[in-house]
């Protein structure tokens, strides 16, 4: 039997409530990203040095340069999804054609091919571009969705915080296999044959998640349309003829220059961009250091079980963040779980070798704060959207979420870049166990000092974002009214 979405003409309804299928549909959906993105954050700077043969210098330039392409990539993504029209919607169809790509370019990221360092610097620049390319192409018309599933405060927060912890979660089981298949024991060409056997690995099942919200949010998608504006519901209730998809290009080639103007032109989303670059370059700092800071400063063999401290905790911790942010907000969420992250980065940075177990207590501390700069920017962004839709009359949630996208990768390719650079500065040689002190000093300055000032701007962002929990409400009684006035209109020509 077929269920019938559409409401009949002129009445004022609004959807059901999310299910819970729906959410854990759509969070799923962001655990190959999860996977992809914090392997890379861990673990690919330390593979260019030490298997790869790369200096940190050029190790760290390699994803700095494809981001030269994603800043031009990102934003042309997020417009001609917005910009697309099919029978299944404008995102479905991007996630589809573009998921095995996906993880096959993520998988040649990790093999070492013969030749000159030259010639190996420019396989992984050529390489990441691609990964990079295909990542857009499928995580940001994912992560649009969340605007295009609910229109409700809290629901929204509840669709980050799903999607967030899967990511999380895809953290923990990129780890928890870099765990065992990672030996620092073997030699280079062992650890080579590991590595891409993880990154095979990864780059397989991240491709299995966004089949499933594909499918598994796909009836709710289409349940949003028969309560859209009638702007939009032309559209989906005829599709055009052509069954495969039909991706209308831009009327005139500066398309992207004025979405991008009336996007800047939007206040809070300048605050949002703020905190998220902030709090996420931190992350990626932090994340990219934790190697050469375990394994050089504190003496471990292996650096993935700190990491899996830190990722594996801050699942538990969203489900607390999601019960503060319904008491606090999301502004009063931001102030508490940043604040806790900043005392573990001043006791990172005065953390002395040999103290194995205040490392394991901190990295479980910090949790609270990762969980919280996961959370609470992704779950702002609708509430941007809305009020640009109020302002603007249009619903562009692609060129929102191509910029948050765009930081989330800037961040990581800059904080990859600094840490190589910094290391590439101090002195530090990959082929010794035992470092010159200056390198130990770096690594413990990206460890403590560095992240803390950042999360500190993050903060005082933070304070001054203006879309509070009322500010939302009001907007959203507004828009409803918009929204009726242009039926109404549309009925009357």
């Amino acid at each position: 039997m077929t269920q019938d979405f559409s409401a009949p003409a002129g009445q004022v309804t609004s959807p059901l409530k999310l299910s819970l299928w729906t959410k854990v549909a759509y969070g799923i959906g962001d655990m190959g990203a999860g996977m992809t993105s914090n392997l890379i954050a861990f673990s690919f700077l330390i593979f260019l040095t030490k298997v790869a043969g790369l200096n940190p210098l050029a190790a760290g330039t390699v994803l700095l340069i494809g981001k030269v392409w994603d800043a031009v990539n990102d934003p042309l993504v997020g417009v001609l999804s917005d910009r697309t029209q099919t029978r299944w919607g404008r995102r479905y169809p991007w996630i589809l054609l573009s998921v095995i790509p996906f993880g096959i370019t993520f998988f040649l990221m990790w093999l070492v091919p013969g030749g000159s360092s030259g010639f190996r610097f420019w396989y992984y620049v050529i390489t990441s571009i691609l990964f990079q390319i295909f990542f857009t192409t499928t995580n940001l018309p994912y992560t649009t969705l969340t605007a295009e599933l609910s229109e409700d405060y809290d629901e929204r927060t509840d669709l980050s915080t799903f999607r967030l912890g899967f990511s999380l979660f895809g953290a923990i089981l990129a780890l928890a296999l870099g765990l065992l298949i990672i030996s620092d024991q073997g030699s280079v060409a062992d650890l080579a044959r590991q590595y891409a056997m993880l990154g095979g690995v990864c780059g397989l099942i991240a491709i299995v998640p966004l089949l499933i919200c594909v499918f598994g949010t796909f009836p709710r998608a289409r349940q949003m349309q028969a309560f859209a504006p009638a702007r939009d519901r032309a559209t989906a209730e005829s599709p055009p003829p052509n069954p495969l998809v039909d991706i209308q290009p831009p009327e005139s080639p500066q398309i992207l220059g004025p979405s991008l103007i009336i996007a800047f032109r939007n206040r809070p989303f300048w605050y949002v961009i703020g905190i998220y670059l902030f709090s996420w370059l931190a992350l990626q700092i932090t994340a990219s250091i934790i190697p050469f800071y375990a394994t050089f400063w504190m003496g471990l063999d292996s650096y993935f079980l700190p990491a899996l401290l830190v990722q594996g905790t801050a699942i538990v911790m969203m489900v607390p963040c999601n019960l503060l942010s319904r008491y606090l907000g999301k502004q009063g969420l931001f102030y508490v779980g940043i604040g806790a992250w900043l005392v573990v980065q001043i006791g990172l940075f005065l953390l002395q070798p040999g103290q194995i177990g205040l490392l394991y207590a901190l990295c479980v501390a910090a949790s609270f704060g990762v969980a919280t700069a996961y959370v609470v920017p992704w779950a702002m962004l609708p509430d941007v959207i809305e009020l640009d839709e109020l302002q603007t009359g249009q619903r562009r949630e692609g060129i929102f979420y191509a910029f948050m996208t765009l930081l989330q990768k800037m961040g990581l390719a800059v904080g990859l870049f600094l840490v190589g650079a910094a290391l590439e500065g101090s002195g530090f040689i990959a082929e010794q166990a035992t470092q010159p002190q200056s390198a130990l000093v770096a690594i413990r300055l990206f460890m403590g000092p560095v992240p803390l000032v950042l999360l500190i701007c993050a903060l005082v962002l933070c304070y001054f974002y203006p879309i509070t929990r009322a500010v939302h409400a009001e907007t959203l009684l507004k828009l409803s009214e918009q929204r009726r006035s242009k039926t109404q209109e549309n009925k009357a020509e």
